[in-house]
């Protein structure tokens, strides 16, 4: 009987272990407003701590029941329309320390013709320049539209200037406030660039915590927060001069960054796009190739990451629980409400805000487990458990019979 008390109190920590050592992370959602449907945007902390594919992320109303729900992640796309119109130059000439370039549209129209941007080409390198752009309808009275830039050094160029509004005149006067590198353009054109379709997406600003590692050559950026994110980008804020190479190890992303002035001029591109690549390590590093270069200062660190709404049906302002992180093997469930997201989507949502999260234990009954595997382990237990038993009967009763 002394073995039997053993093995059965040994079946019975197996059982309490399955059964009581899963932990769980909530979140409170304060549920308002008057309208049918409600939502909640997921935020880094969520994702640092739920499955990478969300399939833990449960809605449980005050009772403990389930609350319906579907996921909306939706990303932009656009197909874009260009149309192009050359320009011919009408008049160069120099007034005081400035060099004007007068342009006219090459071909004339019947109509106004609307563009968002000039482009310009050129066989000149290593210039940078301010740019005062003004506009005329009639070669006599010129209107100012906006300053610019425009350079050319080494791989670097930016040899297009967006205007902040469409414009509709038919000449375009540019002034450098300077020309000593004599720069002439080969074509200039205007350009009329509209997006024919386009959805919604939903991107958010993280500014994460971060550490600085010097390694020889190389700068490493270890970045918290980020797991389990699609990431858009990462900026870089910076005072230093610099031109370096920036690698991404884990994706296989290698990019030149740059922010420099160059007679005047800043320009600057500190972007790392990282085309909706999840990180899955809990802290994202780069690679600063500085060669012989001193390292560069890293003042901060901006995320932009791709985001995810819950969309579901509110209950009578009740305070309803986001509950995760239960089981990383659970499947994602499929409620009823997702046949109908279309229609769902057009109505009017409001959108409720998560409060903080807590970390707490789950009680016996609700934890979510493969049942299945934990019969089939408690099956071989038993089985294992009355072997030993027989076996202990077996010897005692030869022992007796002796």
């Amino acid at each position: 009987m002394m073995l039997w008390r053993k093995v059965s109190t040994l079946l019975a920590l197996v059982l309490v272990v399955l059964f009581t050592t899963a932990f769980t992370n909530t979140a409170t959602i304060e549920n308002s407003g008057e309208n049918r449907y409600k939502a909640i945007r997921l935020t880094p902390e969520i994702y640092n701590n739920a499955n990478s594919d969300l399939s833990d992320l449960r809605i449980l109303d005050a009772s403990g029941a389930y609350v319906p729900f579907f996921i909306h992640s939706v990303y932009q796309t656009e197909h874009r329309e260009t149309a192009r119109y050359s320009m011919s130059l009408i008049n160069a000439y120099t007034r005081y320390d400035s060099f004007y370039f007068d342009y006219t549209l090459t071909e004339q129209f019947d109509r106004d013709v609307v563009v968002t941007s000039v482009e310009f080409t050129t066989n000149d390198s290593t210039f940078a320049k301010n740019v005062d752009i003004y506009g005329s309808h009639d070669n006599i009275h010129w209107e100012f539209v906006q300053h610019d830039q425009l350079y050319h050094v080494g791989d670097n160029s930016k040899l297009e200037i967006v205007f902040n509004s469409p414009q509709r005149f038919t000449h375009y006067r540019f002034r450098l406030n300077n020309n000593l590198e004599k720069i002439s353009f080969n074509t200039v054109s205007l350009t009329h660039s509209i997006a024919t379709t386009q959805r919604h997406y939903f991107v958010e600003n993280l500014l994460p915590e971060f550490s600085i590692e010097e390694n020889g050559r190389f700068t490493h950026v270890h970045i918290e927060g980020v797991k389990h994110l699609r990431l858009s980008e990462i900026i870089i804020d910076t005072n230093s001069m610099f031109q370096r190479t920036v690698e991404v190890p884990s994706f296989g992303i290698r990019r030149e960054l740059y922010n420099l002035t160059f007679s005047d001029v800043i320009y600057r591109d500190t972007s790392i796009h990282l085309n909706r690549n999840i990180s899955k390590n809990d802290i994202f590093s780069l690679v600063i190739h500085n060669e012989d270069d001193r390292p560069i200062n890293v003042i901060g660190i901006t995320v932009r990451y791709y985001t995810d709404d819950l969309i579901f049906e509110g209950r009578d302002n009740e305070t309803l629980t986001l509950r995760f992180g239960a089981d990383s093997d659970v499947r994602a469930p499929i409620f009823d409400i997702v046949r109908y997201r279309d229609e769902i989507l057009r109505l009017d949502i409001d959108r409720l805000e998560i409060s903080g999260v807590v970390f707490e234990e789950l009680r016996p009954e609700t934890v979510l487990r493969d049942f299945d595997m934990i019969f089939n382990i408690v099956v071989a237990i038993v089985a294992v458990l009355l072997g030993l038993l027989i076996l202990f009967k077996l010897r005692k009763g030869v022992g007796t019979s002796r």
